[in-house]
């Protein structure tokens, strides 16, 4: 009996090295972006506006699925964990959801398909917010404060997703970035 001593290798293997590293990286930025850079507290129910979602879109339309809702998930999550705990199971969920309406199978970022996916977001994150905070503190004055402040949060990240992700399309980011080596 033999035992393999080294690691795989060829091109398949490299690409998933690449998507691991890439969701890493993705799920740092979401945290960073999340927890401390543009955030902005907002309303009466503890929320803040903050640009990590479009980070999450952006992640959605470069990496397959699964990676991307890895990087949603662990993005959202410590970003959470590192402001505001009691909100973490929620946001992990939320996170997925909103990353599963998009695609990475066409060459470019920003897509009609994209597009219509980062308001479909908008409405995912707007309503399981509102649900969580129902679930949480069992009023229905959370609709208000909950959907203002998400709508808003959600559609700010939906417009930075659209300009920064036609802004790495002209320079065709995301084939360099995924080429193989």
């Amino acid at each position: 009996m033999t035992t393999r001593t080294l690691p795989k290798t060829g091109k398949r293997q490299t690409l998933k090295l690449k998507y691991l590293t890439i969701t890493g990286l993705m799920a740092a930025m979401i945290t960073i972006m999340t927890a401390y850079i543009c955030h902005i507290p907002t309303g009466i129910n503890g929320g803040y506006i903050h640009f990590g979602d479009s980070l999450i879109y952006l992640a959605a339309a470069i990496l397959p699925t699964p990676y991307a809702l890895a990087a949603a998930a662990v993005g959202g999550g410590i970003a959470d964990l590192l402001t505001s705990p009691m909100w973490v199971p929620a946001t992990v969920v939320i996170k997925i959801a909103i990353a599963l309406p998009f695609t990475s199978r066409h060459a470019k970022i920003v897509t009609p398909h994209n597009v219509a996916a980062s308001v479909i977001a908008c409405l995912i994150s707007g309503f399981g917010y509102f649900l969580a905070e129902y679930l949480l503190f069992g009023t229905m004055p959370a609709l208000i404060a909950s959907l203002s402040g998400s709508l808003i949060q959600s559609g700010g990240s939906a417009a930075f997703f659209v300009v920064f992700g036609l802004a790495l399309d002209r320079t065709h980011a995301k084939s360099r970035l995924l080429s193989a080596v």
